[in-house]
């Protein structure tokens, strides 16, 4: 048996489904697609996202197989975006110091680049994660 990292948490994921006829959780567990069409019809009309309540857990194991654990937290990136993402604090977690600024000072680069954020953050964490691991 091999040990998988736990790269997202299910607690983390169940907070997000409290906001998840918005599609947060899906965004959160790698499904951008899927979020953006729970975004536009809340979480398609509510059934998806009662449904999801119990997805969930094969959402995060899907998850943890697919994104690489490291230095910078999936979790902490999440809630940084979901909460503070116009104050590009989650940027600046990550080290995207120069960026972090611009959204600080254009309230996310006028919500455009948190909308980007949302369908990119688990590969930016990877890539970032790589960078650290390897040089």
């Amino acid at each position: 048996m091999t040990d998988r990292p736990d790269t997202h948490s299910k607690v983390i994921g169940y907070l997000l489904w409290i906001f998840g006829f918005l599609g947060s959780h899906r965004f959160y567990y790698g499904k951008p697609v899927t979020g953006t069409i729970w975004f536009f019809t809340l979480g398609l009309l509510f059934i998806g996202w009662i449904i999801d309540l119990f997805l969930i857990p094969a959402m995060d194991r899907e998850a943890d197989l697919r994104f690489k654990e490291g230095e910078v937290s999936y979790n902490i990136g999440w809630i940084l975006l979901t909460f503070l993402g116009v104050f590009g604090i989650h940027r600046m977690y990550m080290g995207k110091w120069i960026t972090g600024i611009i959204y600080l000072l254009t309230g996310g680069l006028f919500l455009i680049g948190v909308l980007y954020d949302f369908w990119t953050l688990n590969n930016q964490i990877s890539i970032r994660n790589e960078e650290r691991r390897f040089g």
